[in-house]
């Protein structure tokens, strides 16, 4: 199957970030792709008093337009991550939503691990203005392929991911708004880590460029094989990338070094003390 990561330059003009995915998920989908990632934020990317008050339910436009797209180029759509206001909620979650081929909501994860931290002198406090999700999410694809669910930074906590390949996870999707400074530092190496230790294919569409002062992502969106080889990677600026994955590759790998087979869960489970 051939699939997609969209790496866009979303600031707080809605209307234009949508109009650039809808380009660009276009152009992925007359490339072949059946399953298009978009990063996290695709909708709205600015400070957080801008988010917050362009946040919206999931019946709202970002997602009615994700919804409509899917079903018109009748393809798998992971609409990045938005920023949804919920009912009954003071604060916001950062939400990624799998919409399938014939427009319906397969699977909707809210973002777990909240960036609360410091990079290059600059503070981040995503929990601020975030409430964190507490479900983790394997999603099907149309085709029966199994998607484990995150967001950026959620990539840094491994046990997400093996439980997500222990569910049935063939794909991890990370959409992302990785700092320039982490991307050019960690990105590649934690992508490659995830897909390696995880036998599965990484598509991590990123956010590029400066989304308003003082804010920076950058790009290098990635498609990783099981074997931990970049099969895709965008260039600076906005672009959809798109790769072929061969899942047969994948079961190959894992019959012939089975490293997911051959863990020692009985060894190394954790005490409670220690959690």
């Amino acid at each position: 199957m051939r699939a997609a990561a969209v790496q866009l330059n979303s600031t707080d003009d809605i209307e234009r970030n949508r109009t650039t995915a809808d380009r660009l998920v276009r152009v992925a989908a007359s490339n072949g792709a059946e399953l298009i990632v978009l990063p996290e934020k695709w909708s709205v990317l600015g400070t957080d008093e801008q988010m917050a008050a362009a946040a919206e339910p999931l019946d709202g436009p970002s997602i009615t337009w994700a919804r409509s797209v899917a079903a018109e180029l009748r393809i798998d759509l992971i609409a990045g991550s938005i920023v949804e206001r919920v009912a009954g909620r003071e604060k916001t979650s950062n939400t990624s939503v799998h919409v399938g081929p014939e427009g319906e909501l397969r699977a909707v994860y809210r973002k777990i691990h909240m960036f609360d931290v410091e990079v290059d002198g600059t503070v981040y406090r995503e929990s601020a203005g975030a409430e964190p999700g507490a479900e983790i999410v394997v999603s099907e694809l149309a085709g029966g392929v199994g998607v484990g669910m995150s967001v950026c930074y959620d990539v840094r906590f491994p046990e997400l991911y093996r439980i997500l390949a222990l569910r049935g996870a063939e794909i991890l999707v990370i959409p992302s708004a990785f700092t320039l400074a982490t991307t050019r530092d960690h990105w590649e190496t934690l992508l490659r880590a995830r897909a390696i230790e995880n036998q599965c294919f990484v598509i991590a569409p990123n956010q590029i460029g400066t989304h308003f002062p003082g804010s920076r992502s950058g790009g290098r969106s990635l498609i990783v094989d099981p074997w931990g080889l970049s099969l895709a990677m965008a260039s600076d600026g906005e672009a959809a990338i798109v790769a072929e994955l061969d899942l047969e590759r994948l079961q190959g790998i894992r019959r012939t070094l089975p490293s997911l087979a051959n863990r020692r869960p009985d060894v190394y489970r954790w005490p409670e003390e220690d959690r």
